[in-house]
């Protein structure tokens, strides 16, 4: 029987103590006083609050059972008007980041389409919520309330966090109210999770359930370190994988959020992706991790500071880069017209170049598929490759050879190889008919890199 796994949104802390043998000056433990984190939590719980949101959906349109379409039958059995908005509601969880200015912290997700927000805190006062502003990129939410007497949570240094320390998290799991859990810190620097998003996540095996977005993730300081967004589950309970955003990331998002009221991305110009061993090989990178350069936007502040295709990014002002996410996040957070230092490998030489973010552009969208006649190529059996049409409107300025068809199974497709990629170069050498094509692969050794463009993004396919 197949299981299905999924991320789960934790929309929807009794306090759990955890002793531990042989640890030195455990918190808040006097002489002859058994270990507990109640003081700890008496001191943050208050800074926590209860989100609950509503909002005016309308009723899916029925069905292909006629009678539920009928009026009479639909009033006699009481069911809802599918032309008027039904009331929906979600709960959640948030955090007090500023007591004078009453900010509070919660997830995109939560507040996401919400007609009423209204806030609870432990002493059960209840307010209505201003949405500030909100960052689906992050999952990052800011709101206002108008209270007197609210307790601030503290933010940590996330950046300081390691794998093995100890965590609390504390939200408002399946509305049952607030509750703390404990575990450790399983993991940094999860990614994958929020398609399309700027991820650095926290994982943690302290119990995290619908409800608890937007809660936090505390250490034994009390400090907030994360602002708990995801679990990982196969059917949407805690199995001790949770994902919180860090608080390095929240704090750069809410300033920009209180600034803005939204977060002004900018971009440099490049597509990138990760360094693979493979990559690193066939391009003769000299490095082994890093963001590869797949491409530059003609007329962006990285061509104008020089960047070239196949060129690797592995730091930011001095912070060490090692995926294409870490680049993505770090340019991400750059206020527009904000100069970074990156510093880049090209070959066997490193050098450094200061680009100044510039503001992003909307990419173009695709139009007519290109025709050209098939033909197949021993190396990548299962593929088929024609010439691009000239004056093609989808590939209008790109040269290259289009992949036509590739067979679910085949050696083309096992290597990576999808249909309509755009075959742009082999290893380093750009190719632009099929004829070309098949030079570059016999005069290329076993392992090849093909630069290939795929619904508008450029990627190195490595071919075995």
């Amino acid at each position: 029987m197949k299981t299905a796994w999924g991320i789960v949104a934790v929309l929807s802390t009794g306090v759990a103590v955890t002793a531990i043998q042989g640890v030195a000056a455990w918190p808040f433990l006097d002489e002859g006083e058994k270990p507990t984190l109640a003081p700890l939590l008496n001191e943050v719980t208050p800074s926590v609050v209860n989100v609950a949101v509503a909002s005016a959906a309308p009723t899916p349109e029925s069905s292909e059972n006629p009678l539920l379409n009928d009026p009479f039958f639909r009033r006699f059995f009481e069911f809802p008007d599918p032309s008027q908005p039904q009331p929906q509601q979600g709960i959640g969880s948030g955090v007090i980041v500023d007591a004078e200015e009453g900010l509070i912290v919660s997830n995109s997700h939560v507040v996401q389409g919400a007609d009423d927000i209204v806030v609870t805190l432990t002493d059960r006062r209840q307010f209505d919520a201003e949405l500030v502003g909100s960052d689906p990129g992050t999952d990052v939410a800011l709101l206002r309330i108008d209270a007197q007497n609210l307790r601030a949570i503290e933010f940590g240094d996330s950046d300081q966090v390691q794998v093995g320390d100890f965590v609390i998290a504390i939200g408002n799991p399946f509305g049952l109210g607030q509750t703390a859990t404990s575990g450790i810190v399983s993991a940094l620097g999860r990614y994958g999770i929020n398609a399309g998003g700027y991820e650095d996540f926290i994982q943690t095996d302290a119990s995290i359930n619908p409800g608890n977005s937007g809660g936090a993730l505390i250490d034994l300081d009390g400090r907030l370190m994360g602002i708990n967004t995801a679990i990982l589950s196969p059917a949407g309970g805690n199995i001790g994988i949770g994902f919180a955003i860090p608080s390095n990331m929240v704090q750069e998002v809410v300033g920009q959020l209180v600034e803005f009221g939204e977060v002004r991305r900018g971009r440099v110009g490049v597509f990138i992706q990760d360094v693979t061993p493979g990559l690193a090989r066939a391009l003769e990178l000299g490095v082994d991790m890093g963001a590869l350069v797949t491409e530059i936007e003609s007329g962006s502040p990285a061509e104008q500071a020089g960047i070239e295709v196949g060129d690797v990014v592995t730091a930011v002002n001095g912070e060490a880069v090692e995926t294409s996410a870490d680049l993505r996040n770090e340019i991400g957070l750059v206020r527009l017209g904000e100069t970074v230092t990156l510093t880049l490998a090209r070959g066997d030489e490193t050098m450094t170049v200061d680009v100044t973010v510039g503001e992003a552009d909307e990419p173009a969208a695709a139009e007519a598929a290109p025709e050209g006649e098939p033909q197949t190529l021993q190396k990548l059996e299962g593929a088929e490759f024609s010439d691009i049409s000239p004056g093609d409107p989808r590939f209008e300025g790109v040269a290259g050879i289009l992949v036509t068809s590739v067979q679910p199974g085949s050696a083309a497709w096992r290597q990576g190889l999808r249909q309509d990629d755009v075959v742009m170069a082999v290893n380093r050498t750009p190719v632009g008919s099929v004829a070309e094509l098949t030079e570059a692969l016999e005069a290329a050794g076993d392992t090849v890199a093909l630069r290939v463009l795929r619904d508008g993004q450029p990627l190195f396919v490595l071919i075995q």
